[in-house]
This record gives C-alpha cells, sequence and structure tokens, in this order.
C-alpha cells in the first residue's frame, strides 16, 4: 500500500512538472490552446469536463480519525492498561475465589465495591476525554465552515464573477489584485507591477516579481517568473492568468498532501505516557520482588500474591487519568 502510495505521488509529481514547464516555456496562444480555453473563459460544460478530468481544486488536509479510533483512543493508554488489569484481578481475588470457596476464601470475602470503582473511573475519564475532543473538533471544523474563500474569474457569459475557491478548475481565467491568494497554479497571461509572496513555498523574503514574458527552461519550478503558485499571495500590482493546476496536484498541494496525516501527540499526552511507563516498570520490578520476598519468609504464598496485588494498587494512581481529562 505504502510503496503504491508513492509510485501515485511520484506521478502526479512528475505530471504537475511538466504541466508548469510546458506552460511556462510556451507563448500565450499555444498555453491556452494547450488547456482548451480561451481569453473569454471556459464554457459551462468544460468547466464540467475538466473538472472530472484534472480534479477540483480542494486540497488533502489532516485526516480525521474515524469514531471507532477516537473511542479507542479515548479509552486505551498505559493508565486505563494498568487499571484494567487491576480490576481483572481484583475480580479474581474479590469475587471468583470467594464465590467458589478457592484457596481457603470463603463467600463472606466476596466483595465488588473495587472492581466497580475502578471500572466507574476508566469509564468516566475514557468518557470525558472522547466528549472534550469531540467538541473541540467540531468546534474547529465551525470555524472552518464559516471562512468563505472566493476568487475572481471569466467565464463565457459570466465577466469577472466570484465563485468559491474550490470551484475552480484548469483552463479558468482568473484576475489577481493586490491582496488577493493565488487560487491555484496559474500561468501569467498579462501583468501589471505584479509582485507575489512566495514566502511560504521557498521561504524567500522579498516579494518575487511575475511577468508574462516566455521563460526559457529552469531546472526548478519555482524560478518560473510567469508561474504563481497556490499558497502564495498578490503583494502589489493587478494580472489575468490561466489555471493549469488544481487542488493536490499544485504545489501547495502536493506539500501539503506530503504531510497529511493523523493528528501528532500533543507534548501533555506524551509526558503523561511517559509516567505512566514509569510506573509500570517500577510495578513490574517491586510487585515480583514483594512477592518473593514475602512468600519465602511467610510461607503463605497467597496471601503474598494478594500482598503483591495491594502493593500494584498502592503505586497506581487511580484519579489521574479522570485528573488529565477534566
Amino acid at each position: 500500500m505504502a510503496v503504491r502510495q508513492t509510485v501515485e505521488k511520484a506521478v502526479i509529481r512528475d505530471e504537475q512538472n511538466r504541466r508548469i514547464q510546458s506552460a511556462a516555456t510556451n507563448p500565450v496562444k499555444d498555453v491556452l490552446k494547450i488547456f482548451h480555453t480561451t481569453l473569454r473563459g471556459l464554457e459551462a460544460d468544460t468547466v464540467s469536463v475538466n473538472r472530472s478530468k484534472y480534479g477540483t481544486n480542494k486540497v488533502t488536509h489532516e485526516k480525521k480519525k474515524s469514531l471507532a479510533k477516537r473511542v479507542a483512543g479515548a479509552f486505551i493508554n498505559p493508565f486505563t492498561a494498568i487499571l484494567f488489569c487491576l480490576a481483572f484481578v481484583s475480580t479474581i481475588t474479590d469475587m471468583i475465589f470467594p464465590y467458589f470457596s478457592l484457596f481457603g476464601s470463603v463467600p463472606e470475602d466476596f466483595d465488588f465495591l473495587t472492581v466497580v470503582i475502578i471500572l466507574t473511573m476508566v469509564f468516566i475519564s475514557g468518557t470525558l476525554r472522547f466528549v472534550q475532543e469531540s467538541r473541540s473538533g467540531n468546534a474547529a471544523e465551525k470555524l472552518l465552515a464559516m471562512i468563505t474563500t472566493t476568487c475572481t474569474v471569466t467565464r463565457i457569459g459570466q465577466e469577472k464573477t466570484e465563485i468559491p475557491m474550490d470551484d475552480l478548475v484548469v483552463g479558468d481565467i482568473v484576475h489577481l489584485s493586490a491582496g488577493d491568494m493565488i487560487p491555484a497554479d496559474v500561468r501569467i497571461l498579462d501583468a501589471k507591477d505584479l509582485f507575489v509572496s512566495q514566502a511560504s513555498l521557498t521561504g524567500e523574503s522579498e516579494p518575487v516579481e511575475k511577468l508574462p514574458h516566455v521563460s526559457p527552461h529552469k531546472d526548478s519550478v519555482t524560478d518560473y517568473t510567469n508561474i504563481a503558485f497556490m499558497g502564495s499571495n498578490v503583494i502589489s500590482g493587478s494580472a489575468t492568468a490561466v489555471v493549469i493546476c488544481v487542488g493536490d496536484h499544485t504545489l501547495f498541494g502536493s506539500m501539503a498532501a506530503a504531510v497529511a496525516g493523523e493528528a501528532v501527540e500533543t507534548s501533555f499526552t506524551k509526558g503523561v505516557n511517559a509516567v505512566s511507563w514509569v510506573l509500570i516498570r517500577f510495578m513490574l520490578v517491586m510487585v515480583p520482588l514483594v512477592f518473593f520476598v514475602n512468600g519465602i519468609t511467610k510461607g503463605d504464598w497467597l496471601e503474598a500474591f494478594l500482598f503483591g496485588i495491594s502493593i500494584a494498587v498502592g503505586l497506581t494512581p487511580e484519579m489521574l487519568p479522570m485528573i488529565v481529562t477534566t
């Protein structure tokens, strides 16, 4: 799967570079012919065809976890693993042994309170974590939904009309002015004192002048002075351009797709898990040591086992999962 994805990304990158180089090194008339468009823009039917052929102008973002993964992530961590183990052992020693009168236990010793308390704390902490993460994710999505980004295009029958950036397709004629964000990778057709900031893509602090003239072949696509890239913004001037790459096929899109994935673990979560593993290692050393020393010195191995379990319970901060999620 990983190899196939790598190959697909390489193919997309090669196609993107080929398309940019072709647009940059050919005159305007030939560029318009290559992308089946005119200075008056695309027809409505051609818009649909190009959207199907070249894709939509949407960039791959961070992958959202499925419901099952979010539930599992809320309940599965080192601390809850310890608590589940303690609940399992407590079920055996406090409920099963007394119920069946095993190893000297009697039915009067039956006690389910410890198991109920541990499982209740695990359930409450996991539920709180799941609800809080869901609320924060939903709030972020609502804020993003409130942001509407548009661009100005010319299509046949529509002169300089604002449309959502996602509706842009290859071959559209776009109009750029100071303050605009470049909506896709575009070939400059006409420009007047156009300066573009490419700092987000190349790290260049100074604005770059973009010109409509045919450019000679360059080793790097970002060196072409007649190509403007998605993610950059217009500092000054104005221009008319034709869209040559959209969405994940843009330079910005390929960079975003490369780093898109599930949300990284926060430093706070890493710290909590690190403390959990320290306690687990300490328990793995202390509990067997206490068990063997107590069993050898007193000769009652069941009592030694129960005392070792009590040591494990004492070393586990049962309330910590609830504290760190509230």
